[in-house]
């Protein structure tokens, strides 16, 4: 198993969208947390995407607060539990800086949320008959880890590496990192076809990431400068 705590790629401007997102999200986890656990599941329900109901555009039973439509938006900043959201979150603070360093604050803001849309469209073409809500900002997240594959594919990660009761922390190109946690989102999307039920929604990550590495170019072009970031 292998966690990233940092990267040694430091940015020019202060990620002011990245830490604001970040925010959103706890925040919007806060309040409805504080409210208790039945208002909590509720707020998942209303403010998740529930692929039946998108499908026929209206609202069904399950959630009859927020329009399916708007579920697209509004899922992306709905979190399961602590850790959804922290996994999520820590893997936006690594990766978003330098992505919206390199993009500018406003660029960045549209790819973040086209990443996390096109994402929840994605699952929900593998998933038309579903009944689950799905939640996280993992979509949009995968489109940064996508992007920032393509913008700084030599920078280098600080992982923690765990091999049963062994920690180890080693530098891994980002390339070879994401490149990781993309093959293991496939096998498990692959793995995780017919299945009914929750889980994790593999294929929202595939498709906020593959959206990454090619929407990329229309919110920054790749040339020279592109690489910035310290070897160690």
């Amino acid at each position: 198993m292998f966690f990233p705590f940092r990267d040694d790629n430091p940015t020019v401007r202060q990620p002011v969208i990245t830490i604001g997102l970040i925010a959103i999200n706890v925040l919007v986890y806060l309040f409805f947390l504080i409210q208790g656990e039945p208002a909590y599941r509720q707020a998942i329900i209303n403010l998740g995407l529930i692929p039946v109901e998108f499908t026929h555009m209206r609202n069904l039973y399950l959630s009859p607060s927020v329009h399916p439509f708007f579920n697209l938006f509004t899922s992306m900043f709905t979190h399961a539990d602590f850790m959804h959201l922290a996994g999520n979150m820590w893997f936006l603070w690594i990766f978003g800086d330098n992505v919206e360093d390199r993009m500018g604050r406003g660029k960045f803001l549209m790819f973040f949320l086209l990443s996390g849309l096109i994402a929840t469209l994605v699952h929900v073409i593998f998933n038309l008959s579903s009944a689950v809500p799905v939640v996280g900002a993992s979509g949009a997240v995968s489109g940064v880890l996508g992007a920032y594959m393509i913008l700084f594919p030599q920078a280098r990660v600080r992982t923690f590496i765990f091999v049963f009761i062994f920690i180890d922390i080693v530098m891994i190109p980002a390339v070879f990192f994401i490149g990781l946690w993309i093959a293991f989102q496939v096998i498990n999307g692959l793995l995780s076809l017919g299945a009914g039920g929750g889980g994790v929604a593999w294929f929202a990550h595939i498709g906020g990431f593959v959206f990454g590495l090619y929407g990329l170019k229309l919110f920054v072009r790749k040339g020279p400068g592109t690489q910035s970031f310290h070897r160690v």
